[in-house]
């Protein structure tokens, strides 16, 4: 059976882009997921705050996914769980496998890769130490707590102050956990303003910027840790040590998008991002092979994946009803000074309008965004503050993209007078 469009991946990005590539004309439509139900991390997000941006309400993380999984009643689009991908190959053919059906390979007119992201590990970050049990990433821990119905931990410090690290501070501080600390190597935090608040200082929870763990002790579980303040090259300052009596370590330090069969299947992935590299209609460097969500580039709110997986959706049925966009005289999308990384990497000339996401290499406060093209200025956007922690965006109308006349257009973000 050849379908339209397959899925890989059944969370928010996979199912937004289905809804949408159906809602555009595809019938035969097919979502995979590995996980025995479909929602993907949402559906241990147990906090509120999603939705704000898409459905104008607030809302936890299973009802987000169910809104979406409502919407695929009547529709007609097919979903196998508890289904692992093991290949996508260029001629769009997915290896998938599962316990019922055995192995299988599946074709596709189109496929959009949603596989979402993973949690940076001890062993990626190398900290010093014994290796006991305790040493958990805060994605695990969530799981465990709000899944699985088991609690983690008694004394807990948080390495890392990305957002999930932040709302486990908060969930293990409610479930009658004491959080000593949360501990971050760098001088700003990772995670939203908001999550700083509402996590940490509404509960009391230290923050030590600019410190990281430099020893860990226990022989059979964990009785305490060492942290210590880092210079600004990242390196611990003798004579800063605190010592901590603590029996579990969380870790949130960092999410990588989830890319195995990317490389694997020879589509070009961002060197900066680790994760696909792709046009302003979320097309990767295979022409019909469409990527969206944290597979792309991390996201900070859902919402945001939600919009971009729409776009994917309705391009990979664009795709399959038109085939290809030209992709001669392509304009690059080039990070400039003050700009991380970029999305997308390349826009079509026909395009309508684009959507570009980056997030700033410092926080800065009053500043400006410049979008050039050579020495022609084609837009300027004031900031009160940017930060690292939180994604920027800048929409490029079709009239600012009929005025690019070279084959590059740069983004840079500088600190401006009041």
């Amino acid at each position: 059976m050849t379908y339209d469009l397959i899925v890989v991946g059944g969370g928010p990005a996979g199912l937004a882009a289905a809804i949408a590539a159906n809602e555009k004309g595809l019938k035969k439509i097919l979502i995979i997921e590995r996980d025995k139900e479909l929602g993907g991390i949402l559906n241990q997000c147990i906090h509120n705050g999603f939705g704000l941006h898409y459905f104008k309400e607030e809302l936890t993380g299973p009802e987000y996914a169910g809104r979406f999984i409502e919407m695929l009643k009547d529709t007609g689009i097919e979903y196998i769980c508890d289904t692992m991908v093991l290949e996508v190959t260029k001629d769009k053919t997915v290896h998938c496998i599962n316990p019922k059906d055995g192995y299988r390979v599946l074709e596709a007119k189109a496929i959009v890769l949603a596989m979402g992201c993973r949690e940076r590990t001890r062993g990626a970050i190398s900290i010093p130490g014994t290796r006991p049990a305790g040493v958990l990433t805060a994605g695990a821990a969530q799981r465990y707590v709000n899944i699985e119905g088991h609690m983690v931990g008694k004394r807990v410090i948080i390495l890392g102050s990305g957002d999930i690290g932040l709302i486990m501070a908060r969930r293990m501080t409610l479930e009658g956990a004491k959080v000593l600390a949360c501990v971050e190597v760098m001088p700003y935090s990772g995670g939203l303003t908001r999550n700083i608040v509402q996590c940490l200082n509404d509960f009391d929870i230290p923050l030590y910027l600019s410190h990281t763990i430099i020893d860990i002790r226990g022989k059979d579980r964990v009785e305490g840790v060492t942290i210590a303040k880092v210079g600004p090259d990242r390196k611990p300052i003798e004579g800063t040590e605190i010592d901590f009596d603590c029996d579990t370590v969380l870790l949130s330090v960092g999410l990588i998008p989830e890319n195995e069969l990317t490389r694997n299947a020879g589509i070009d992935v961002d060197a900066k991002t680790n994760g696909v590299e792709v046009w302003e209609n979320m097309e990767t460097s295979v022409e019909g092979i469409f990527a969206s969500g944290n597979v792309v580039h991390v996201h900070d709110l859902v919402d945001y994946v939600t919009g971009e997986s729409q776009k994917a959706g309705i391009a990979a049925a664009e795709y399959v009803k038109l085939g290809s966009r030209s992709r001669q005289n392509a304009i690059n999308v080039v990070e400039g000074d003050g700009v991380g990384f970029i999305v997308p990497a390349k826009i079509h000339r026909e395009a309508m309008d684009a959507e570009i996401f980056f997030r700033p290499r410092r926080i800065f406060e009053t500043s400006m965004i410049t979008v050039s093209d050579g020495d022609k200025v084609l837009a300027k956007l004031k900031r009160a503050h940017m930060a690292p922690g939180e994604m920027e965006r800048v929409r490029l109308s079709r009239r600012l993209l009929d005025a690019i006349d070279s084959d590059e257009i740069i983004v840079t973000a500088e600190e401006v007078e009041e």
